[in-house]
């Protein structure tokens, strides 16, 4: 079976209005200073101009059962970025069991994305960390940077819906939702 990276528009199409909103709106109404102690927990490094992509990914995280930290979400971040800032991203990423990086074009030369990347490697390297790459439409090729090669990819079994995910390492796949549960 072939294995497709995800693009914005499979990403688009695979959103139900209906769960839509109320995923998001339970994502947004979650604004809260900490991370759940039970269950699954994500940290979603991105690009924080890339809006729609990033609600589409949260949809399908929180369809899974998972609690996605988004630090814009966050009532305890401060106002002002500042070197507080930085610490609280660092305990959010200590916190949550897993981290995805939403490899987007934007989210790769953001320097932010690259440091909670470095970080998130420090923390939760090998297990518990994966790469998330978006493509503009379905079929682009990833030009993600080179480093990116050493980390976990999440893909799809098919090229139009977002079903079948998994990760991909070392030549092994397991399903995105086994991968959550470890």
């Amino acid at each position: 079976m072939a294995d497709f990276l995800l693009s914005k528009e499979q990403l688009r199409n695979a959103r139900k209005p209906s769960e839509d909103t109320v995923l998001l709106n339970e994502a947004r109404n979650n604004r809260s200073t900490g991370v759940p102690s039970q269950g699954i927990t994500v940290f979603l490094s991105h690009k924080h101009d890339e809006v729609i992509v990033l609600e589409d990914v949260i949809c399908m995280l929180k369809s899974l059962g998972v609690f996605v930290y988004v630090d814009w979400l966050d009532e305890g971040m401060p106002k002002e970025t500042c070197g507080d800032t930085a610490c609280r991203i660092k305990q959010k990423i200590k916190e949550c069991k897993k981290f995805i990086f939403l490899a987007t074009e934007g989210a790769i030369a953001s320097k932010w994305c690259n440091w909670e990347l470095g970080y998130g490697d420090a923390q939760k390297y090998w297990n518990n960390i994966a790469i998330m790459p978006i493509t503009e439409k379905r079929r682009d090729v990833f030009s993600g940077s080179e480093y990116l090669q050493i980390y976990p990819v999440i893909k799809s079994d098919y090229e139009y819906i977002v079903t079948g995910c998994y990760v991909e390492y070392e030549g092994k796949r397991i399903s995105l939702v086994e991968w959550l549960k470890r």
